[in-house]
């Protein structure tokens, strides 16, 4: 009986020992797994990761515009060269309003304003001749690529041997917005003056005046902060009217100039404003 009793105890001793080791070396096991399991993962998400942020900063390092525009300027002629982040010569251009490319040219006072339209004088190429007066200007190169993303920046140059430009005087802020160019008057009616507000711009002729469409509009509106930083430039709201609808991205002063042309002849008429918060 008692060898019975003893065999049993040992018996059951021997299942419990077997046991528990198996159950210490499944579970290792079962660790080591997971852990292999969870670093590989986490490899992956990184590699991926970097691997997709690398193409997209390649396509567009800059994340605003995918063309380049380089501004040449020697004499009397201006040369624009156009290419896309690869260095090929962009060439998928639209018209707009019956060009390919505008031109805004201004001094650093914002006192000389100058719209011109270069020609195409080769792949992504365009050339245009103009004398400036000495000294510092900045130009605004104005097209629509049809399958790239632009924004026209400043590109800023000097005429003659001059120092090292200073900062302009602010602009003084019109009281009245009525001007009077060549015995032709118009005038300028802003619905607000509040910063990211939708503003319509209304120009005025006198009854009579025999306004004519210009590059396939009865105007346009070109707006610069003080700094000339920010370029705006505005269209139509219809094709017969002189009523034009922007807004204002942040407070502080700009100009505004209004482009029609009147019996052949194209007139600039200049407004100070200023934008608040």
């Amino acid at each position: 009986m008692k060898k019975w009793i003893l065999s049993g105890i040992g018996y059951l001793l021997i299942v419990v020992i077997g046991y528990m080791i198996y159950s210490t070396l499944f579970q290792d096991d079962v660790a080591q797994t997971e852990d292999s399991h969870g670093e590989h993962e986490v490899v992956n998400e990184n590699e991926t990761d970097s691997h997709g942020h690398g193409d997209h900063q390649d396509e567009n390092p800059t994340g605003v515009s995918e063309v380049k525009v380089d501004l040449i300027v020697e004499g009397d002629e201006m040369r624009i060269a156009l290419t896309n982040l690869k260095g090929e010569p962009v060439t998928n251009l639209e018209i707009n309003h019956e060009k390919l490319l505008h031109l805004i040219v201004v001094d650093e006072h914002l006192d000389q304003y100058y719209h011109l339209h270069p020609e195409e004088v080769g792949t992504g190429q365009f050339m245009v001749k103009h004398s400036f007066k000495e000294g510092a200007y900045k130009a605004f190169v104005d097209i629509k690529p049809s399958e790239l993303s632009y924004t026209v920046s400043p590109i800023e140059f000097t005429i003659g041997n001059i120092e090292e430009s200073h900062a302009h005087d602010h602009l003084e802020v019109d009281t009245e917005f009525q001007k009077t160019i060549n015995d032709v008057t118009v005038s300028l009616n802003i619905t607000s003056f509040k910063v990211q507000e939708d503003v319509t711009l209304t120009f005025s002729f006198p009854e009579g005046t025999n306004l004519e469409p210009y590059l396939g509009a009865m105007g346009h509106v070109v707006i610069l902060d003080e700094e000339a930083d920010n370029y705006i430039h505005v269209h139509p709201v219809s094709e017969e009217d002189t009523i034009f609808a922007t807004s204002f991205p942040k407070a502080g002063i700009y100009k505004v100039w209004g482009e029609f042309q009147i019996n052949g002849q194209v007139y600039t008429y200049p407004f100070v404003i200023e934008i608040s918060e």
